[in-house]
């Protein structure tokens, strides 16, 4: 549970940092999904892992749409507002409630509904209270949602995976899949040519990787741990951060609306945490 509630606060941060990289959307993914693969590559062999057909095939649905999800929110985050993007972004759980039920398994109380429903509402008084800021464009909030169905499809996949590669592994070859994946439309996006990132950009990329990076290879770690409708949930926490540290850090100040609906999201997600780390306590002490 931890290790997912850090991958979300990572998130949050990632986000603020794609703002000030001085590169396009999709070349800031690109780049950064490339740097990764260098860099998760040098250590998975240093560590005598092997590179096979099998593993790449296994990561490769998800190691695909999370390159193209990430290159489109990109995008949106840079045409938008922060809120917005992120907001509706992660409404993700929409989606993956069902396939927790149906595809694994997973029980989804009607405690657990009202609490979505609250977070929900959260997420909303967020996204409308910043229609009338100028940063908002309708454009840039229709990709961010392009981006969730892309997202709530990466974390199935990626929950798939998991059971038959190990974290560190599952995160090399989706990253070798990814980059694979955005090299042609990066190339035809900066005009048939790879323009190499300025130092400055290098050092925002290096932190995007070092930060939600991370934050990636965090979550793949619990997604064999933790209830996808969890997992899922947490991410709602992401816009009330994220929010936060723009008003903070870019100059796109939130009002009180808005911090109203960040309460009442931090809370609703506080109770799920706390829930859920009482019952696994219990599922311990039951086995113990």
């Amino acid at each position: 549970m931890a290790a997912a509630v850090l991958a979300a606060l990572s998130w949050a941060a990632g986000n603020i940092i794609v703002r000030t990289v001085p590169l396009p959307g999709i070349q800031v993914a690109f780049w950064r999904i490339l740097l990764g693969a260098v860099v998760y590559t040098a250590i998975f062999v240093a560590r005598g892992g092997r590179i096979s057909k099998r593993n790449l095939m296994l990561s490769a649905p998800a190691g695909a749409v999370i390159a193209i999800e990430i290159a489109i929110f990109f995008v949106a985050i840079k045409a938008t507002t922060v809120a917005n993007a992120v907001v509706i972004g992660n409404l993700q759980p929409l989606i993956l409630f069902y396939f927790a039920s149906r595809r694994f398994g997973e029980s989804i109380d009607r405690w657990f509904i009202g609490v979505a429903v609250v977070a929900f509402i959260g997420v909303a008084i967020v996204v409308f209270g910043s229609s009338s800021t100028a940063v908002w464009n309708p454009w840039g909030d229709f990709l961010a949602f392009v981006a969730m169905l892309f997202f709530a499809a990466y974390f199935v996949l990626a929950k798939t995976a998991r059971q038959q590669l190990d974290t560190f592994e599952f995160q090399t070859m989706q990253l070798l899949v990814g980059s694979a994946t955005l090299a042609p439309i990066a190339f035809v996006d900066a005009g048939l040519k790879f323009d190499v990132p300025s130092l400055e950009a290098w050092g925002g990329l290096a932190l995007l990787l070092a930060i939600p990076g991370t934050g990636h290879l965090l979550m793949n770690f619990s997604h064999l741990k933790v209830k996808l409708s969890v997992t899922s949930l947490l991410t709602l926490g992401i816009p009330a951060l994220s929010t936060l540290a723009a008003a903070l850090f870019l100059d796109e100040p939130a009002n009180l609306i808005q911090y109203a609906g960040m309460a009442l999201v931090v809370t609703a997600l506080a109770t799920v945490i706390t829930r859920e780390s009482r019952l696994r306590s219990r599922a311990v002490a039951r086995t113990s």
